[in-house]
């Protein structure tokens, strides 16, 4: 192609372009829905009695190629019990700031307490908003389910757990009182130390 044909060539695919139908979305006022498996905002999804799913294993965490998940685990106890295994996530966090939505979170998780919802709206105005804790991704209670922390489906194991032998809290289940504290507690602290220092209180505020 002689070079004269070039410059030629390329006007030509802007000259074409200018006569197509413009796909502008309306957004916000017209939101397109996402694809079924969409990777959006994560969530700790629950048994169907209401116990977490979540064993506080740390597999999503160490899965995270952005360092964006912070887990700590702790002990159940006949008193105090979250999940129905040993132990389950005292303090579940997502950085929002880090987190690409790869979803291999979701994969390495042995026990399907997380998956990604289609909610893609996660802009804000500070970085402590976008540092999710616990109570923002726990999944909400159902019908049938009594909250965390409460006893086991009686007569039944961790293991009939994921067989899906249990559909409903057993008749009387009623909530255990916390005696370690609430699970979104420390939050601030600890997002702030986990992923950097946070933002300052207010503007103007100087420290001596």
């Amino acid at each position: 192609m002689p070079e004269f044909d070039n410059p030629v060539a390329g006007f030509g695919v802007t000259f074409k372009a200018m006569f197509k139908k413009r796909l502008t979305e309306q957004y916000p006022e017209q939101k397109k829905p996402t694809a079924p498996r969409f990777h959006g905002r994560h969530q700790l999804n629950r048994h169907p009695d209401g116990l977490e799913k979540c064993v506080g294993c740390e597999l999503c965490a160490w899965a995270c190629p952005a360092d964006a998940i912070y887990v700590e685990g702790a002990d159940n106890t006949d008193e105090e019990r979250y999940s129905p295994g040993e132990r389950y996530g005292r303090v579940y966090q997502i950085n929002y700031l880090r987190c690409i939505l790869c979803g291999l979170c979701v994969e390495a998780c042995p026990t399907r307490a997380l998956t990604m919802t289609n909610e893609y709206e996660l802009a804000d105005r500070t970085r402590e908003s976008l540092i999710y804790t616990k109570e923002e991704l726990l999944a909400g209670l159902e019908e049938g389910m009594v909250d965390t922390p409460h006893a086991i489906f009686p007569g039944m194991t961790e293991k009939d757990y994921y067989r899906g032998l249990v559909t409903e809290a057993a008749p009387g289940t009623v909530r255990q009182e916390p005696r370690s504290g609430h699970p979104g507690d420390e939050a601030p602290q600890t997002a702030a130390s986990t992923f950097g220092p946070a933002e300052p209180a207010s503007e103007g505020v100087t420290e001596k």
